[in-house]
């Protein structure tokens, strides 16, 4: 597929349509009417998923029998190849063959939302209902490296990669889709260290199954995934993880559960259903006694083909980085429920990644942020959906506040500017 770059008037006003659209859907549908008939619309749907520890919620629900238990007996979870084929297949819907919704980088909604990375530009009004899990993905690096000692700082790559670039190498480093979370967690990282990403590195594209065995054969020198990539490559001794990118950014959002709006306007109280059988296999997943069974589901063959062993370790927040490194640390270990407060979608951290995209080009700097997050996050639906199974919603709002990271900076949502400004590697436009 050719993607064609959209000119910043043609852009901003994809952005503004979208909102538009929203905001007469939330005037045509007020808060009440979704829950005025319990029973839904439908039976069913098709959810996509990336074999990736993060989409273990879509699995679990269907495992465990949530989806039926919620009148959603008929929905399928199917297995996507990559990032590129989950956007053609939600762009073609269930109906022509494609999927309604599923596991996704949550910056993909505002991607696909204003056309940025779509045929033709053309928008898809997508929803962002709940996020499905925060931490746990990597920064790993081929075993050669380890000897440069890099680790959260990526510094001590700057004089090798600059030494290699200078003799006209190329210095590939993975991520997984432009604009995504894997590839803001490589960007920030590598400019932390002083390394320009736009510049002093080549990103490219591979998708998340296929990090491992693409370092194997020399591919790349470093690349930012998911697990259960990253313990895997340790595991098989390739390379290390020079990082988690929890201790990049303590409690950062990561994949959500986004859905067409148009099968979510067409379906209110099957949507509903949906998010109650996923929010519960959430809660089933935070519960230290379910990891290991929950290891085993999802490394079954007709999920992810992945030994448990290349599973289990971080999702308990048991790190060996393979440089020699180890921890056992629950603040490391993949989060899904938390009382809540990592399923709930903070209309603050969609404005994180919108002004992170904006830092590197993805997005014109003056997208409109509060229209762009108003017309695809659906907080008000998480709140009856946990009204729905008798979760207390009175903590959550549209903020979760000032957030820092690593290397002290931090993101005011309500000064974004701020944030931008005290960035000295960046590529805006």
């Amino acid at each position: 597929m050719t993607l064609i770059q959209p000119n910043r008037r043609s852009f901003l006003k994809s952005a503004v349509s979208v909102a538009a659209t929203a905001a007469a859907v939330r005037l045509a549908l007020p808060g009440g009417a979704w829950a005025a008939t319990p029973t839904p619309e439908v039976t069913g749907c098709t959810l996509g998923y990336i074999a990736l520890t993060d989409s273990a919620p879509l699995i679990i629900a269907f495992e465990k029998g949530f989806y039926a238990k919620h009148g959603m007996p008929d929905v399928k979870v199917e297995k996507q190849a990559s990032w590129g084929a989950t956007r053609d297949n939600m762009a073609l819907g269930s109906a022509s063959g494609g999927i309604d919704g599923g596991h996704i980088l949550r910056p993909k909604v505002h991607l696909y939302a204003t056309g940025k990375v779509m045929q033709n530009n053309q928008p898809l009004p997508m929803y962002t209902l709940l996020n499905l899990n925060e931490d746990c993905q990597g920064l790993s690096v081929a075993q050669p490296y380890a000897e440069t000692g890099v680790g959260l700082d990526s510094a001590p790559l700057r004089e090798v990669f600059a030494a290699k670039r200078a003799a006209g190498q190329e210095i590939p480093v993975a991520m997984t889709f432009p604009g995504g979370t894997h590839d803001l967690w490589m960007r920030y990282w590598l400019a932390a260290g002083g390394i320009d990403p736009t510049k002093d590195v080549d990103l490219i594209v591979v998708p998340p199954p296929q990090m491992v065995a693409n370092m194997k054969v020399g591919n790349m020198e470093a690349f930012c995934v998911g697990e259960p990539w990253n313990e895997q490559l340790v595991n098989q001794g390739i390379g290390f993880t020079a990082a988690t990118t929890g201790e990049v950014w303590a409690n950062h959002p990561e994949k959500v559960l986004g859905m067409r709006a148009e099968w979510v306007d067409a379906n209110p109280n099957a949507t509903l259903a949906l998010m109650m059988a996923v929010m519960e296999a959430q809660i089933w997943c935070e519960d230290a006694a379910n990891k290991d069974e929950m290891a085993e589901i999802i490394g079954r063959r007709q999920w992810y083909n992945v030994p448990v062993g290349d599973i289990i370790g971080r999702i308990k927040g048991e790190v060996n980085y393979g440089n020699g490194r180890t921890a056992s640390d629950p603040a490391l270990a993949m989060k899904f429920w938390r009382g809540g407060a990592t399923s709930f979608p903070w209309k603050s951290l969609d404005a994180w990644f919108i002004t992170e995209n904006k830092r590197w080009g993805y997005f014109p700097g003056d997208l409109d942020t509060k229209a762009t997050v108003d017309a695809t996050n659906r907080s008000d639906l998480w709140l009856q959906a946990a009204k729905g199974l008798e979760i207390d919603t009175s903590s959550f709002g549209d903020s979760r506040g000032v957030e820092t990271f690593f290397d002290g900076k931090t993101f005011d949502p309500a000064n974004p500017e701020s944030y931008l400004d005290s960035q000295s590697i960046k590529a805006m436009v």
